[in-house]
């Protein structure tokens, strides 16, 4: 008996077509439904004119877990990037955002692999998480890419900050928009060789936003063009006791949600999340870590 080349084409081309729809299309069918939020006018920046290249588009990721060689079965570690990388591009074609933060827990493994599978992580994140000209990538650490903050070794800390340009605190100022960028393992607030630095670069920040206000005394070099309330970006969630006033589509499941958070591990302590906002006073705030949604007034 012989084949028919017609039938088999009867044959594969819905197999195909539903195998593209799948894993192309599918992702422009949902995310073409999304679109950015319209500015509020009651709750937004005073000091920010809108139309002088005040509004910023912002694409915020976080925990992307990139699997390692030691867990995760290959297989799994393939859908995953696939289905990441196809949301990721399909977003950036679709909506085109100016910047893009990553918030932490970038790899799975990065805390304790080698220098080689450090590279070849770092290659494979530039791959997945493209961006054209135009589009900033800015990324946080997290807990999973240097350790939590007993199991950080200067080594580790500067391996990543070398890899994406990622100080333990730092500062961005675009288009009158004012971000810093947190390490929340070095808000342990020991005094250690990562938490003392970090405060002091905290303080500055502070003092170059009140300088910016026109209030105590400028030194010279430190003045920002304007002031605006910082916008804070960060792995842990600032200090809360649980997730059991959170109230969102992606909320974690109600048997969890009770759980009581540790200070430190689940969020930063009631010291430092105090401290943060005290210092840099941030109109808004942004985190990762839980792998769950929660938004807090």
């Amino acid at each position: 008996m012989v084949t028919k080349p017609k039938f088999v084409f009867k044959l594969l081309l819905p197999v195909f077509l539903l195998f593209f729809f799948c894993e192309y299309l599918i992702y422009y069918v949902v995310l073409i439904q999304c679109h950015w939020p319209s500015l509020d006018t009651i709750n937004e920046e005073p000091n920010i004119a809108v139309g002088d290249g005040g509004e910023v588009k912002v694409m915020l990721l976080a925990d992307t877990h990139l699997l390692g060689s030691r867990r995760g079965h290959w297989f799994d570690k393939l859908r995953r990037e696939w289905q990441m990388h196809r949301a990721f591009q399909t977003a950036i074609t679709l909506h085109r955002p100016d910047i893009i933060f990553v918030l932490g827990d970038v790899f799975d493994e990065g805390l304790s692999c080698s220098d080689a599978e450090f590279n070849a992580y770092v290659q494979r994140f530039h791959s997945l998480f493209r961006v054209p000209t135009g589009t900033q990538i800015f990324v946080v650490v997290g807990n999973h890419d240097i350790g939590f903050h007993y199991g950080i070794s200067p080594y580790l800390q500067e391996r990543f900050t070398q890899a994406f340009n990622a100080p333990s605190v730092r500062l961005l100022s675009i288009a009158g928009n004012h971000f810093v960028l947190i390490n929340s393992m070095a808000m342990e607030g020991d005094g250690c060789f990562l938490c003392r630095p970090a405060e002091l670069q905290v303080n500055k920040i502070a003092s170059r936003l009140q300088c910016a206000k026109g209030v105590g005394k400028c030194r010279k070099g430190i003045a920002l063009k304007q002031y605006s309330r910082p916008i804070l970006l960060q792995h842990f969630p600032m200090y809360r006791e649980s997730d059991a006033e959170c109230n969102e589509p992606d909320e974690a499941p109600e048997d969890e949600k009770a759980n009581k958070f540790r200070e430190r591990w689940e969020c930063l302590s009631r010291e430092s999340s105090e401290m943060l906002f005290d210092s840099l006073n941030p109109r808004v705030i942004m985190t990762g870590h839980t792998h769950h949604g929660c938004h807090g007034v």
